[in-house]
């Protein structure tokens, strides 16, 4: 029998305080720095003539998908009910939520549930005011919290771990041997949002969360899109999870940054909210809008005014559109003009309190800038996340910022609500099962279990164990 030989890694340092802000240019209002001149080199180091014909291709097939996600709008987002996950997705289902890189599950949570998570939070928020902090400041909307009891029992609730693991059974690993459990979700502590209507400060852009510049510069995560950069993009599969196990997403530890594999991004509604009322948008055109992202640093126009036809390949410059060191990845019309992000941007439909939304961690997303609601538009972002060893090791520095109060690993660092009143702790997890996925339980190994996800599971009780 194979014995684990987990490696723990040093302590983490806390980041740097901050808030959302400090992840995106276009909320910090920070200039666009020009990228050092190492970054032309790694455009060359990267370049092959067949990219040429790969961007051709795309630019091509941009013209009809864009005219289809127009026409159809929010309705083009996939749906279906918790009764689905339960019962298993139908083929139709999933080749649908493959294609687009999103879903909206309605259900699981009861509505009244959903709601007392809502005041809960509320009640958390006033009772230490003094200390809150988050987004925009003076009128915080987007909230520097991560342990209260509310997001405690969300986190762990049945409904969501059973949808969890129906999503992450969409991936595959096309190396038998990766050291993950897809179904073995784990917790990622996030913020939440409570935003009020007229508010017109959280505008977020279209984005890509998981860096910017990682995309190229780290090998091990310029991997994950081997097949897009040797100019085979049809055979890109966004799906696979073997080489994202090792890519670095965050090389300049930036606060707000992901550092951990979070194949699915995801919220739960806490509110009635619909189109136009502060919601999310995506872009639902995954494996395409992908592949045009990581070709894009590779060409420009030919001339300032030159048509969507006429680029032209750019290995001199050191541009790579919408990065930045230590941001995530932003897009716009203006330097990513063939998406037609004015027109591919959709608003997702209406949910009520207790649904949940995932969309896929390479998927384009924004937030609406205005809230034209009557009532809040408010979301405890909760995404499904595997069981892997680097998972674990984050895990465990998570576990330890959660028995002390302090914020989550990844995000802007601080006394947190070490000092609050009536914070979250593992009692407040729902069961063992809950318990085992905020790390204060050991996991269990299936009779059925691969090499690669026995090895892991092993790994991961060393680490945290």
């Amino acid at each position: 029998m194979a014995t684990a030989t987990a490696t723990i890694s040093p302590a983490r340092k806390q980041k740097e305080e901050g808030s959302i802000a400090s992840v995106f240019t276009s909320l910090s209002g920070g200039a666009e720095a020009a990228l050092p001149a190492r970054f032309s080199e790694l455009k060359k180091s990267i370049w092959n003539d067949a990219l040429v014909q790969s961007w051709r291709e795309v630019v091509e097939e941009l013209r009809v998908a864009t005219k289809e996600v127009a026409a159809k709008g929010t309705d083009i987002v996939p749906s279906v009910q918790f009764s689905d996950i339960e019962n298993g997705l139908s083929k139709d289902q999933i080749e649908e939520i493959r294609k687009r890189g999103v879903v909206l599950v309605r259900g699981g949570v009861p509505r009244e549930e959903a709601l007392g998570w809502k005041q809960s939070l509320k009640e958390y928020a006033t009772l230490n005011r003094d200390r809150v902090k988050g987004f925009p400041e003076g009128n915080v909307q987007v909230f520097e919290i991560y342990n209260s009891i509310a997001q405690t029992l969300a986190r762990t609730h049945p409904a969501l771990l059973q949808t969890q693991r129906a999503l992450l059974g969409l991936w595959h690993a096309s190396n038998p041997d990766a050291k993950l459990s897809l179904r073995t979700p784990i917790s990622y502590y996030d913020r939440f949002r409570i935003r009020q209507p007229g508010d017109r400060s959280f505008v977020l852009g279209p984005h890509i969360d998981g860096g910017s510049l990682e995309r190229w510069e780290d090998p091990n995560y310029r991997a994950c899109f081997g097949a897009i950069l040797a100019g085979r993009w049809r055979a890109h599969d966004p799906f696979d999870a073997a080489p994202r196990l090792n890519a670095k997403q965050d090389l300049y530890n930036a606060p707000s940054q992901c550092s951990v594999f979070r194949p699915w991004q995801g919220w739960t509604a806490l509110s009635s909210t619909g189109p136009g009322e502060g919601t999310l948008r995506v872009a639902p055109l995954l494996k395409l809008a992908t592949a045009y992202m990581m070709l894009r640093p590779f060409f420009r126009p030919r001339t300032q005014g030159a048509t969507l036809d006429d680029w032209v390949i750019d290995l001199e410059s050191t541009a790579f559109p919408g990065s930045h060191v230590a941001k995530g990845q932003e897009l716009s019309e203006e330097t990513h003009p063939h998406l037609q992000l004015s027109r591919t941007m959709v608003s997702a439909p209406r949910v009520e309190p207790g649904d949940q939304i995932y969309w896929h961690c390479d998927l384009i997303h924004a937030v609406e800038g205005f809230h034209r609601g009557k009532g809040d538009s408010s979301v405890l972002y909760i995404p499904a996340v595997p069981l892997t060893v680097r998972n674990a090791d984050y895990l465990r520095y998570q576990r330890d910022h959660f028995i002390e109060g302090l914020p989550a690993p990844d995000f802007p660092g601080g006394e947190g609500e070490s000092r609050f009143l009536n914070r979250g702790g593992k009692e407040h997890a729902d069961g063992e099962a809950g318990r085992r996925v905020i790390g204060f339980e050991r996991f269990v190994l299936p009779d059925d279990a691969t090499a690669g996800e026995a090895q892991a599971i092993r790994e991961a009780n060393e680490i945290l164990f």
